[in-house]
């Protein structure tokens, strides 16, 4: 884990640990982070993504995990 100095907002960093009971900056800040990095995508992000393509093979991934669940089962 790598070490950041930041200025942040103190009374927001507060409100963090009275409200989820968090005893240090520390805490809340990753507390909040982690919050933040799995919470749903808003429509637009979503939205704003359209077109952006894929490019992988569909059929080779299929046929890649069927043997491997063959191979797991022993029926390869």
């Amino acid at each position: 884990m790598g070490r950041t100095n930041i200025d942040i907002d103190d009374d927001l960093v507060a409100g963090v640990m009275r409200r989820y009971g968090l005893a240090t900056k520390k805490e809340a800040v990753d507390f909040a982070l982690r919050q933040v990095s799995v919470a749903p995508m808003p429509a637009e992000e979503m939205l704003a993504m359209r077109g952006a393509g894929w490019g992988g093979d569909l059929d080779a991934l299929r046929r890649k995990e069927g043997e491997e669940l063959a191979e797991q089962w022993g029926t390869a």
